[in-house]
């Protein structure tokens, strides 16, 4: 029999609202949610290491932004951003983000090439 504990998290306000709406649409709770993906997660990532298979770890290293795109494509002998792109969601993973201060310094360079 499982038994369920409660713990502390914070996530990004956005996020919250955008679940919210999921969970409201599909007649569940966030935390229904929650415990699916993190499930979800937790069983591919024993999987792979039980099969001794690093890609799947390199793969959450990329959607975490430890490791970049560069990298990643190396570790897993591919050539394209396309295929990652496929193994990413082949993985259920997100692909990462920028910080939100390097993309507004993006935006700010591209908005000077303006005339």
């Amino acid at each position: 029999m499982a038994t369920t504990v409660n713990f502390t998290g914070s996530v990004d306000r956005d996020l919250l609202k955008r679940v919210k709406i999921i969970a409201a649409k599909t007649d569940t709770s966030i935390n229904a949610l929650f415990n699916a993906e993190l499930r979800y997660l937790v069983e591919t990532f024993e999987a792979a290491e039980a099969g001794n298979n690093q890609n799947f770890r390199t793969l959450l290293d990329f959607s975490l932004g430890r490791i970049d795109d560069v990298a990643v494509m190396t570790q897993l002998g591919i050539t394209g951003a396309e295929d990652l792109f496929l193994l990413m969601a082949q993985s259920h993973l997100p692909m990462p983000r920028l910080p939100e201060e390097v993309t507004q310094s993006m935006a700010n360079d591209l908005h000077t090439l303006l005339p």
